[in-house]
C-alpha cells in the first residue's frame, strides 16, 4: 500500500537530522539565526564540513539561507520551523522583561517589544543604534491591524534604554553586525518592511516576529 505523498520527503527529514552535528545546528537555530561563521564557533568544527551539513539540511528544507539586509556579503542561517513538526527542540525560556533592538527602532523592534507584552504578558522594551525621528506609519497601522497599539511609542537610542534585561533580541542585520553582541544575545533575521512600504510587507513582518516569539516561549 502506498503511503502519503509527502512519506518519502519526510524520510529524508528524518535522516538529515540522524546526525549529531546536524542535530546541533538545529538546536542552535531554534530560538536564533546565526551567520555560518558564528556557527563554526559554537560547534568546533571547520568550515567544510558546516558547509556539508547546512547542504543536508538544506536540502530537505529543514534550514534556509538568505543574504543580510546589512551586509551583502554575510548570510544568515535560519530554521524551517514548519518543516520540522515537532521534532525541533523547544525551548523552555521562561518569559519575562525583553529588549529588542534594530536600527531606527522605527518599525520591527516596536513591533516586536508590542507583541511580546500582548503575547506573554510581561513588560518588553525596544530600542535602535540610530533611531529615527517617529515610528514608521506603516508600523503603526500594522500595529493596529493586530490588535497592538503603537500610538504613544517613540523611537529611542540603545543607550537610553537603560540596563539591558535577560534577554535581549536584535531583529536588523545591520544592528546585529554593527553591535556584534555577545552569545547571550539572540538574533532575528526578520526583513525590513520599511523599503518595500506596503501594508503586506508590515504584516509579513508582524506573523514572522508573532511566530519568532511564540516559539520562544511555546505560546500556541
Amino acid at each position: 500500500m502506498d503511503g502519503p505523498p509527502d512519506l518519502e520527503h519526510r524520510a529524508r527529514r528524518h535522516a538529515a537530522l540522524g546526525d549529531p552535528v546536524r542535530l546541533r545546528i538545529v538546536d542552535e537555530l531554534a530560538t536564533s539565526d546565526r551567520a555560518p561563521v558564528e556557527l563554526r564557533q559554537r560547534l568546533g568544527i571547520e568550515s567544510n564540513l558546516l558547509a556539508h551539513h547546512l547542504e543536508v539540511l538544506e536540502s530537505v528544507g529543514v534550514v534556509e539561507r538568505h543574504r543580510s539586509s546589512g551586509d551583502g556579503r554575510r548570510r544568515y542561517v535560519h530554521l524551517v520551523r514548519r518543516s520540522l513538526d515537532d521534532l525541533v527542540l523547544r525551548p523552555s525560556l521562561a518569559p519575562g522583561p525583553a529588549l529588542f533592538v534594530c536600527t531606527a527602532n522605527s518599525a520591527r523592534s516596536q513591533l516586536a517589544a508590542a507583541l511580546w507584552r500582548a503575547r506573554t504578558g510581561h513588560d518588553a522594551s525596544s530600542a535602535g543604534t540610530h533611531p529615527a525621528e517617529r515610528v514608521h506609519p506603516g508600523a503603526v497601522h500594522a500595529a493596529r491591524r493586530a490588535g497592538l497599539d503603537l500610538g504613544d511609542a517613540v523611537p529611542q537610542a540603545l543607550e537610553a534604554a537603560g540596563a539591558a534585561p535577560a534577554l535581549v533580541v536584535t531583529v536588523c542585520d545591520r544592528a546585529h553586525e554593527e553591535l556584534s553582541p555577545s552569545g547571550e544575545w539572540l538574533h532575528w533575521s526578520v526583513p525590513d518592511p520599511v523599503p518595500d512600504g506596503s501594508a503586506k510587507a508590515f504584516d509579513a513582518a508582524v506573523a514572522e516576529l508573532r511566530t519568532r516569539i511564540d516559539g520562544l516561549v511555546g505560546v500556541s
